[in-house]
């Protein structure tokens, strides 16, 4: 059977443009040939969802058809806002036949839950596959929520992190308040008596702190650290809004043995990128800076 889909999405799909991130790139490059005045005026991520998705009626404004049409040679604006038919696998009506038997792989691909591009056992299993030098090095904007925030931290080199801040990406950390309520409602539930977590999050914050103290002003200014002290819920790394990291805290569990999920920002209908993305930062504005 065929299903209608809007030309812009299909042949941003064919281009592996379809993040958001990635689109704003060919967008600035599309609209500096066209205009110069037009660079940083491609469309947020809420006009961009209508546009693929058939709820526009009629074209965008003008300025963005220029560029749009730079974007894809030879295609005008009516064209990349038409349906076009495009094949969809009839569901299954027979059971596939049984897999042999074997190790299942590290990375479980599943498509058809929108944007998650992977799924692990636990933070280990993940950091095995996305070391922090893989997630990081090339990395132009970083946010991070969660408890103590060990992947950057602990995992990445200081010399590292200090190499991005004076290149010009910006970081943003969010830890749970070690002087707050919620932290130690959570090492009771993870069952730690000494004060555990408490003494590993003001840790990481001190780290942090004597770094931004190493660099000039203006690098400075690119890493914030804030605290919030609510019950908690998510570990959540956002690189460069196109990939994101989740992890939920688990009743009795440590943050290090809970599942992980990968998501890539594809502007799905029904993505979760979006949803992580808010989350993030609707807990940053109730934060406090450190």
């Amino acid at each position: 059977m065929t299903d209608q889909q809007i030309l812009l999405k299909t042949l941003l799909k064919q281009r592996h443009w379809q993040t958001y991130s990635t689109f704003c790139k060919e967008y600035d490059k599309a609209a500096k040939k066209v205009d110069p005045s037009l660079q940083g005026g491609w469309p947020s991520r809420a006009q961009l969802h209508r546009w693929l998705t058939g709820e526009l009626k009629g074209l965008p404004y003008s300025d963005h058809c220029r560029v749009l049409e730079a974007m894809f040679p030879g295609r005008s604006a009516h064209e990349l806002f038409s349906a076009n038919g495009v094949e969809v696998r009839a569901p299954r009506t027979e059971p596939e036949p049984a897999k042999t038997a074997g190790p299942l792989p590290e990375v479980c691909a599943v498509p058809q839950l929108a944007d998650v591009c992977a799924v692990f056992s636990s933070r280990a299993a993940f950091s095995s596959a996305y070391p922090a030098s893989t997630l990081f090095d090339r990395a132009k904007e970083i946010n991070a929520a969660g408890l103590s925030l060990n992947v950057i931290c602990q995992s990445y080199p200081d010399h590292q992190l200090k190499r991005l801040l004076e290149t010009g990406t910006r970081i943003r950390c969010l830890f749970l308040d070690p002087q707050g309520k919620a932290i130690r409602d959570r090492e009771a539930e993870e069952g730690y008596t000494d004060g555990t977590l408490t003494t590993s999050t003001a840790l990481n914050i001190s780290m942090l702190t004597r770094l931004r103290h190493r660099l000039d002003p203006e690098s400075a200014q690119r890493l914030e650290l804030h605290v919030y002290d609510e019950t908690i819920r998510f570990n959540i790394l956002l690189v460069d809004r196109g990939l994101c990291v989740v992890q939920p805290y688990l009743p009795q569990a440590r943050g290090v043995d809970s599942p992980t999920l990968v998501i890539t920002d594809n502007t799905a209908a029904d993505g979760l990128f979006p949803v992580f993305d808010q989350v993030f930062t609707s807990m940053w504005e109730r934060s406090r800076p450190v």
